[in-house]
């Protein structure tokens, strides 16, 4: 459930409550009881910031770094390949 912020418009008095997002926003002040809340436009209370935060918090073991493993195979793969075309290359022979 979100928190939110709200200030009476009659004393100035500043809380904050815990509610559904489906829930009436509160209007009487509990410090004065005038119907004088509003509610404040606050930042959020987390950030999400970085690349990958996902993966390098819920994710463990060879599942950790999925987008690594996953260049490390393709890299393994094209070099297989490209030596395995290497070896089918007929020699030259000095006459």
């Amino acid at each position: 459930m979100p928190i939110y912020e709200y200030q009476c418009g009659s004393c100035g008095h500043e809380m904050e409550a815990l509610q559904k997002m489906s829930d009436d926003a509160l209007v009487e002040c509990p410090s004065c009881h005038v119907q004088s809340l509003k509610k404040l436009i606050s930042a959020a209370g987390f950030r999400l910031s970085g690349s990958g935060w996902y993966e390098t918090d819920f994710k463990s073991g060879k599942k950790k770094n999925v987008t690594e493993s996953s260049k490390n195979s393709e890299k393994a793969s094209t070099s297989k390949e490209s030596s395995g075309k290497a070896s089918k290359k007929p020699s030259k022979s000095v006459s």
